[in-house]
């Protein structure tokens, strides 16, 4: 059966996907690269500013403005390391943490209306391997 390659396939995924959640972003003012930092500090197992550009693919300097929005909207908690005064610790705030269980909601809502044709079956196999793959891929990669 001949089929487009990967990289096609997931292009546009990719490019429907982030249409559909570039309004959900807007809705509650955040940008897809903010939202992408308090998922990863929901996670809790990003601590520092390095860790966590690191674990997301992004480059340090272009994450401190990211950071420092999400600072002066009291979504994050950004202290000093006491051992190290240099290294800054990251934490999510309380509103931080209501802020992205209503962006992941909203996005969950949205992917289960997109994957809804699919037999369940399919459904949890697409989303097991796309998981698989995922792990597999450096976060820097792309």
């Amino acid at each position: 059966m001949e089929r487009d390659d990967l990289g096609t396939m997931v292009g546009r995924l990719g490019r429907r996907l982030i249409a559909m959640e570039q309004p959900i972003l807007a809705r509650h003012g955040v940008t897809m690269w903010g939202y992408v930092v308090l998922s990863a500090l929901a996670g809790g197992s990003v601590r520092t500013q390095a860790a966590l550009a690191a674990s997301i693919g992004a480059d340090k300097t272009r994450l401190i403005p990211i950071l420092d929005d999400l600072q002066e909207r009291a979504l994050i908690e950004r202290e000093p390391d006491p051992a190290d005064r240099r290294v800054r610790l990251l934490g999510l705030s309380e509103p931080g943490r209501a802020l992205h269980r209503a962006v992941r909601a909203e996005i969950r809502s949205a992917e289960d209306a997109l994957l809804g044709d699919l037999p369940a079956a399919d459904r949890e196999a697409f989303l097991r391997t796309l998981a698989a793959l995922a792990r597999r891929a450096p976060a820097g990669d792309g």
